[in-house]
C-alpha cells in the first residue's frame, strides 16, 4: 500500500502539468491536522532522497562510461597511427620499386658526380654538425653519439594541429638517425634553443594537401602526438619530404646490413654459459608483472583523481605502486611506467602548490592548508610544503593586519591588533607542529618566519603607538598588552618575547628620552618661578586628595609635613616634581627590559639632578633665615622621603639595586651637613 502511494506521488510530481501552488493548496485542504502533513512531508523527503541517490548512480555510471570511451578512443588512435605508418611504408616501397627501375640510368651520372666531388669524410660531417649545433642551446649531448652527422636543415613555421593557428618559427635539423626541432630566440639572430628530438624509427611523415591560404605543409606523426610544419615554398617542401623519406630508408638498410654482418654465417650450437649469474640476471625480467588491472589503469586513474581534486586517492595510488615495485628489479618496462607516473606526479605537485599559493582564498585559517600540506609531505616534498605553508600564513597575517580598522582610541586598536596577530600566530604554530611533526628540519624555517611575522606586527604597532606621539602612559599600557599576548605563546614552547624586545627597543628608548626632556623642561620652568612658599590647599578635600596621591607615590610619612588649616609645609615645585617623577618611574618600569636598563637609569638621574641642583643652589643663594629653613625642610623631604622611595621602587621593578641612585642619595647628605657645599652632577 505504501509502495503504491509512493508511486502515485512520484507520478504526480513528475507530471508535466504539475503546479506546486495548486498542489500545496489542495494538500492543506485535504489534510487532517499536523500529523498528516508531517507524514506527507516525510514521503516527499524520502522520494527526494531516492531521486538524489539515483542521480548519483547515473552520474557515476556515465562517468565510468566516459572513461571507458576515452580509453577506446586512445586505442583506436593508436591503431590509426599504426595503419597510417603501414600505408606510408607501403607507399615508400612502391616508390622504391619505381626508383629501382631508373637506378641503372643514374649510376653513371652518380659515378661522374662522385669523381668530381669526392664524398665528404665522416670527420668533415661531424665537424659540420658541431658547427651548426653550437648555435643551438641545450643540445650538447647530441654530439656524444658516435657516427651521427647532419643531412639537411632549414627554417619552418609550426602550426597548431587542431586550429591551424601559427605557433612559432622553428629551425629543423635532420641527422642520419634523428630529427631535431629548435625554436628561435628573440633578439638573438642566428641562435636557437632546443625544443625536442625524435628518433627516425618513431616518426612518420605525411604530406598535407594544399587548402589556400594553408599550403606547403607536411605533418610529422610521433605517437601519441603530431606536429604540422609549413615550408617557405613548394620546392622546399618537396625537398623535405624526399630527404626525410630517403634518410629513413637508409637508416633501415644500414641497420639490416649491420644485423646481417653481426649474425653468424653458419649455424652453430648455442653456447651454454657456465656463469651461474647469467640466469639470475635474466630471471628478474620475468618477475615484474605490469599487466595487473590496477597498474594498467594507473595513469588514467591518477588523471581522474587529479581532475576530481582527490589528492589523497592519487597519493594512495602512488604509495601502492611504490610498495609493489619496492623489491622489484628496475627493468625497462618498469622505467617506462615510472616515466609515465612521474609526469602525473608533477601535475599533482603543481595542483597542490597552487592550493597553497597566497593567491588562493585565505579563509579557513591554517587548517585549510592541512590537506595540501599533508599530501606534499607524503610525496617527499616536505621542504616545499613548509615554504608554501609559511608563505600562505604570512599573507594571511598581513591581510588580517591590513584589514583591521584603526580605532580612535590607540589602546583599543592595540588590543584588537594583538588579539588578531597573536591568535593567528598561535594557530599557525599549532598547525605547523601537527603537520610537520616528523620533519624536524623545518622548525628552523618556522622560527625565521616567526621573526619576520613579528617584524610585521611591530611595524603596525609602532606606527600607531610611537609615531603618533602618544603619551608615555598610553605607550606603556600598549607594550604591556603586547607582552602579555606574547607570553601566551610559551604555552606551546615558543618564546618570542626577546624578539619583541629587540624590535621595540629603539622606539621605547626614543619615547623615554623624549618624555624625560618634557619633565626636565617642566621642572626647570617651575624652578624659574619658585618663590619657596608653603602650599595652601584651601579645602580638606584637596588636602585629602594630595594625601592619597603621595600615598600612591610611596611616601608614607607625608602627614608630618601637613600643617593647620589645610596648609602643607612643602613647596609646590617639590610636590609637583615628586608626583611627576614617580609617575615617570612607574610608566617606565612597565616598558622596562634589560636592554633599556642604562637608558632608564640615566634618564631618572637627569630628572632628579634638576631638582637636587635647584635645592642646592637655593640653599646657597637664599639670605633670609626663614626661607632658608623652609628650603632645608623641602630638601629633607626630597632626600629622606622621595629619593629612598625612587631607589626602592627602581630596585623592585628592575630586580637589582642601582649604585648610581645610592651615590646620589649619599651625596645629598652633604647639603644637610654642610649647606654651603656644592652639589655636583653624579
Amino acid at each position: 500500500m505504501a509502495d503504491s502511494g509512493a508511486s502515485r506521488l512520484r507520478r504526480q510530481l513528475e507530471s508535466s502539468s504539475f503546479e506546486s501552488k495548486q498542489y500545496v493548496t489542495q494538500l492543506s485542504q485535504q489534510s487532517d491536522g499536523d500529523r498528516d502533513l508531517q507524514e506527507h512531508r516525510q514521503r516527499v523527503q524520502t522520494l527526494a532522497d531516492e531521486t538524489a541517490q539515483n542521480l548519483k548512480k547515473n552520474v557515476y555510471k556515465n562517468y565510468r562510461q566516459f572513461i571507458e570511451t576515452a580509453r577506446e578512443i586512445s586505442y583506436l588512435e593508436s591503431e590509426m597511427y599504426q595503419l597510417s605508418h603501414i600505408l606510408t611504408e607501403q607507399k615508400g616501397i612502391m616508390e622504391s620499386v619505381t626508383q629501382a627501375l631508373l637506378a641503372a640510368d643514374k649510376e653513371e651520372a652518380a659515378r661522374e658526380l662522385q669523381a668530381a666531388f669526392p664524398k665528404e669524410s665522416d670527420e668533415g660531417k661531424q665537424r659540420t654538425l658541431t658547427t651548426l649545433l653550437e648555435k643551438v642551446e641545450g643540445c650538447e649531448n647530441l654530439l656524444e653519439v658516435p657516427g651521427r652527422y647532419l643531412i639537411y636543415n632549414g627554417d619552418l613555421v609550426e602550426y597548431d594541429v587542431d586550429h591551424m593557428a601559427q605557433i612559432q618559427r622553428v629551425h629543423v635539423f635532420l641527422m642520419n638517425d634523428c630529427l631535431l626541432v629548435a625554436t628561435w630566440l628573440p633578439n638573438r639572430r642566428g641562435v636557437y634553443k632546443f625544443n625536442s628530438m625524435y628518433d627516425l624509427d618513431d616518426l612518420a611523415v605525411v604530406n598535407v594537401k594544399d587548402h589556400p591560404p594553408m599550403k606547403d605543409m607536411f605533418k610529422i606523426l610521433m605517437f601519441p602526438e603530431s606536429r604540422i610544419f609549413q615550408a617557405e615554398n613548394t620546392k622546399i617542401k618537396k625537398e623535405w619530404l624526399e630527404v626525410l623519406d630517403e634518410t629513413k630508408k637508409k637508416k633501415v638498410l644500414n641497420e639490416n646490413r649491420k644485423r646481417e654482418e653481426e649474425a653468424p654465417q653458419s649455424p652453430s650450437i648455442p653456447e651454454v654459459s657456465l656463469n651461474p649469474f647469467d640466469e639470475a640476471e635474466e630471471a628478474p625480467e620475468q618477475l615484474v608483472d605490469l599487466f595487473l588491472d590496477w597498474i594498467l589503469d594507473l595513469p588514467e586513474d591518477l588523471d581522474v583523481c587529479i581532475a576530481q581534486r582527490d589528492f589523497e586517492g592519487a597519493v594512495d595510488l602512488l604509495d601502492k605502486l611504490n610498495r609493489y615495485l619496492e623489491d622489484k628489479p628496475l627493468t625497462q618496462p618498469v622505467k617506462d611506467l615510472k616515466a609515465k607516473v612521474e609526469e602525473r606526479i608533477r601535475q599533482l605537485t603543481d595542483v597542490l602548490v597552487f592550493e597553497l599559493s597566497p593567491d588562493r582564498s585565505l579563509r579557513g585559517g591554517p587548517k585549510a592548508t592541512r590537506r595540501a600540506v599533508s599530501q606534499l609531505i607524503r610525496l617527499g616534498q616536505s621542504t616545499k610544503a613548509c615554504e608554501l605553508f609559511l608563505k600562505n600564513r604570512a599573507s594571511a597575517v598581513h591581510t588580517a593586519i591590513r584589514q583591521l580598522r584603526i580605532e580612535g582610541a590607540t589602546l583599543l586598536y592595540i588590543h584588537k591588533l594583538c588579539n588578531v596577530f597573536f591568535t593567528s600566530l598561535l594557530e599557525t604554530a599549532r598547525e605547523f607542529e601537527m603537520d610537520f611533526a616528523g620533519s624536524s628540519g623545518c622548525y628552523s624555517a618556522f622560527i625565521v618566519w616567526s621573526r619576520a611575522a613579528m617584524k610585521m606586527f611591530v611595524d603596525a604597532f609602532s606606527k600607531q603607538v610611537f609615531d603618533s606621539k602618544e603619551s608615555l602612559s598610553t605607550a606603556a599600557e600598549c607594550v604591556k598588552v603586547a607582552k602579555e599576548h606574547c607570553m601566551q605563546l610559551s604555552e606551546i614552547g615558543l618564546d618570542l618575547t626577546f624578539i619583541l624586545h629587540a624590535l621595540l627597543v629603539k622606539d621605547i628608548k626614543t619615547a623615554l628620552q623624549s618624555y624625560k626632556e618634557i619633565i626636565i623642561e617642566a621642572t626647570k620652568h617651575r624652578n624659574s618661578e619658585e618663590m619657596w612658599r608653603k602650599m595652601n590647599l584651601m579645602t580638606p578635600e584637596a588636602l585629602g586628595k594630595l594625601r592619597e596621591e603621595m600615598k600612591n607615590c610611596g611616601v608614607s610619612n607625608f602627614d608630618q609635613f601637613v600643617g593647620d588649616d589645610c596648609w602643607v609645609n612643602l613647596s609646590y615645585t617639590v610636590v609637583a616634581f615628586t608626583k611627576q617623577t614617580m609617575a615617570f618611574l612607574e610608566e617606565a618600569l612597565k616598558l622596562y627590559f634589560p636592554e633599556l636598563h642604562m637608558v632608564l637609569l640615566e634618564s631618572l638621574l637627569e630628572i632628579i639632578l634638576v631638582a637636587v641642583q635647584h635645592v642646592d643652589y637655593s640653599l646657597r643663594c637664599e639670605q633670609e633665615s626663614d626661607k632658608k629653613t623652609f628650603i632645608r625642610q623641602n630638601a629633607s623631604f626630597l632626600y629622606e622621603m622621595v629619593l629612598p622611595v625612587v631607589e626602592k621602587r627602581f630596585e623592585e621593578g628592575v630586580g637589582k639595586p642601582a649604585k648610581q641612585l645610592q651615590d646620589l642619595r649619599n651625596a645629598s647628605r652633604l647639603i644637610r651637613i654642610n649647606p654651603e657645599s656644592t652639589m655636583s652632577v653624579v
